[in-house]
């Protein structure tokens, strides 16, 4: 059995951690395939968008503690960075979906710890369901989030709040992680209500899409003139180089949906 499961369908991939006894909690193979995964889909040029969700009672339940510290020399192997990304294999579980050039909804239900939020909070949005559970349960076991956590914590919280959730190891609600800016939406049934934006998103060009994840990425945190920078070169590559862009500008004018092409590389 695949501990990770990805079908695509009219450009959007489904991918699903799928260890659903396990509350899918995660193991070494299972960071591997999500790396894999992801690498498969970055490679896809009619890729429009992802949605990440998990089989069973929960998203995920955090790092199989049992099940990898069994393994040392793997764990050892799975820290070392690689030059040419910057990230180990822990890290490039989520790190990967920043990569791709095209909108990630990550879907969450049931427990979303330690590993398994930093998972989430690597896809652009997520919606969760009110009663799941949440936690950067890490500090319950003496450790720090490590799997890019930290970079996204301060992207969406302040910091007293990124201390607090990391230093306490607190459980909150979906409700609670929407009203600290965690998640985009809260709904029973967060699977439709990622498609329900990806069915939006998919109405705009791809070519838009992958300049406005770069862009936001790349200077969110950056000087102001580094950012205008960035804002001029991609406008620039768009106007000028992505058929998806002429596409797009005479659909508005004729106000009639937008046939796109393969994303511009």
């Amino acid at each position: 059995m695949p501990l990770v499961t990805c079908h695509v369908a009219d450009g959007v991939a489904d991918v699903r951690l799928d260890r659903p006894d396990k509350l899918n909690a995660l193991t070494l193979e299972t960071l591997r395939a999500l790396v894999s995964t992801a690498r498969t889909l970055l490679r896809d040029p009619h890729l429009r968008a992802v949605v990440l969700s998990g089989e069973g009672d929960s998203f995920c339940a955090g790092l199989d503690f049992g099940t990898v510290m069994k393994d040392p020399k793997g764990v050892a192997a799975a820290f070392v960075p690689r030059p040419w990304r910057g990230t180990n294999t822990f890290q490039e579980a989520c790190w990967a979906w920043r990569r791709l050039p095209v909108p990630v909804v990550a879907a969450v239900h049931g427990h979303c710890l330690g590993g398994g939020l930093q998972i989430a909070l690597a896809a652009d949005f997520r919606f969760a369901t009110p009663d799941s559970t949440w936690s950067v349960l890490e500090g319950k076991w003496g450790i720090i989030p490590d799997m890019t956590g930290v970079r996204s914590l301060r992207e969406l919280v302040g910091i007293d709040t990124a201390k607090r959730l990391t230093m306490t190891a607190e459980r909150f609600s979906g409700v609670e992680a929407h009203e600290l800016g965690l998640v985009t939406g809260v709904s029973d049934d967060p699977y439709a209500a990622a498609y329900d934006l990806v069915t939006r998103l998919r109405t705009r060009s791809p070519d838009q899409l992958a300049a406005t994840k770069r862009l936001f990425q790349d200077t969110w945190h950056t000087s102001a003139r580094r950012t205008f920078r960035r804002e001029r070169i991609e406008q620039l590559l768009l106007l000028l180089a992505s058929r998806n862009t002429k596409v797009a500008r005479e659909a508005a004018y004729r106000k009639v949906a937008p046939q796109f092409g393969p994303r511009q590389r």
